[in-house]
Order: C-alpha cells, then structure tokens, then sequence
C-alpha cells in the first residue's frame, strides 16, 4: 500500500482523512507538527505527505521549502492543506515546493484522486494501473504478470522489482537508486543484493523469450525497454 504522512494539527479533519484515504487503500500515518513529520521521515521515506499550510511552531510553508532543500527528500511528493483559497497563496504554496493544493474544505474522495493523479505522475509504480512495455503486462491488482497471455509467477522482491522497471523506462538506474527506490531508502542492504534479484527476474524472463528487455550497462546499473537484442 502506498504510504501518507498526513501533517495535520486539527483533530476533526485528522480523523476525516484517515477515514477517507484508509477505505481507498492507503496506509496512513498521522502526525501534528512537522517537528513529528521530521522524526517519521528520518525513520522512512512516505510516498507522499499532505501537509497543512498552519502548523504549530513550523508552517507548512516553511516545512516543505525545507524538504527541498535537503537531497534526500527534494523529490518527495507533496500536497498543501490549506483554508487559503488566493490564487497569490497557492502560487506560493507551488513555487516553494509543493506538488499540488488542495483548499479546505474538501471531499475525501477528491483528495484521494489528487493522491492517485499525484502518483501516477511521481511514483507510478505504486499504483495499480495495468502496465503494458512489449510483450509483458503487469497487473498490480492481481499480481500477475502475463506475456503473450501466458502467466509467468514472480516472487514478490522480483515483481517489485519489475512493476518498477516498466514504470520507468529508457533510464538507467544505478543499484543504489534501486534500493532506495524499490526496496525503500531505509532498508540497509548490500548492493549486490540488487544483481541477485536482476538474475532471479531475468531467469524467469529468460522463459518466454523477453529476458533482453533488462540491460546491463556495465559500470553503471540496470537498464529496462523492449528495444534490445532477443
């Protein structure tokens, strides 16, 4: 389940959102400051956070220009939670870093759709859209992954692993950025776990003919298209 780390100090519209982002999936993790916000993403890196623009202490502002300024979080989605309806005020909200703004009140399920839109763009891979790259077709829902209707069964390292890949095509990404990126930034690890499971995925690849589609771009890392040599 995608992760959201909801910044909100007012304790009605906490319980308004957990509600309404735990029925669409989500698993959600609550806090009321951003001092609280910092200490959760030490810890783990959300998927996304929705961020009240008044906070105690620390605005929301203030928080999220201060997101972006450190390298591992600059890339984090964010949204803005705000009763400020300017169009002055929501430009500011975006040109200090958030990703999107979202004016009270609002509707639950609009916020959800705000959070899906948001990932679809940021962070596809955790969604659950059909993907098609070639011959392959990933279903999150039932993950499952078919090429030429045939079933190929992952284990789920290595279905992570591929979901990532054909949401990201036509780049490499080093074995690091892989572990951050599909294993979590706060798993410690080694790198060579990462060939370990690109040899499992291409095995399995290997089968149905469509195994050239993972590159190996030596010295660097992994890249993934249906554009190589079968």
């Amino acid at each position: 389940m995608p992760s959201i780390l909801v910044v909100e100090d007012e304790l009605s519209i906490q319980r308004l959102i957990e509600f309404g982002l735990q029925q669409a999936g989500f698993d959600v993790n609550l806090v009321e400051s951003a001092e609280d916000a910092k200490a959760v993403i030490d810890d783990r890196l959300p998927d996304v956070v929705l961020l009240d623009w008044m906070l105690p202490k620390m605005s929301g502002v203030d928080f999220a220009k201060e997101l972006r300024m450190n390298e591992r979080t600059k890339d984090l989605p964010i949204i803005m939670l705000t009763a400020r309806g300017e169009e002055a005020d929501k430009e500011l909200g975006l040109n200090l870093g958030a990703d999107d703004y979202v004016t009270k009140p609002f509707s639950p399920r609009e916020l959800v759709a705000r959070i899906k839109a948001l990932l679809r763009r940021r962070a596809p891979q955790k969604t659950d859209n059909i993907v098609q790259v070639g011959r392959l077709t990933l279903s999150p829902q039932e993950h499952q992954v078919k090429v030429d209707g045939k079933v190929i069964h992952f284990g789920p390292t290595e279905f992570k692993l591929l979901h990532f890949f054909m949401t990201h095509t036509d780049r490499i990404y080093s074995r690091g950025e892989l572990l951050d990126l599909v294993w979590g930034d706060h798993v410690f690890i080694e790198e060579r776990t990462v060939d370990v499971h690109i040899r499992r995925l291409r095995r399995e690849l290997e089968e149905v003919g469509v195994a050239h589609y993972i590159q190996t771009v030596r010295g660097v890392g992994y890249s993934f298209n249906d554009k190589g040599q079968a």
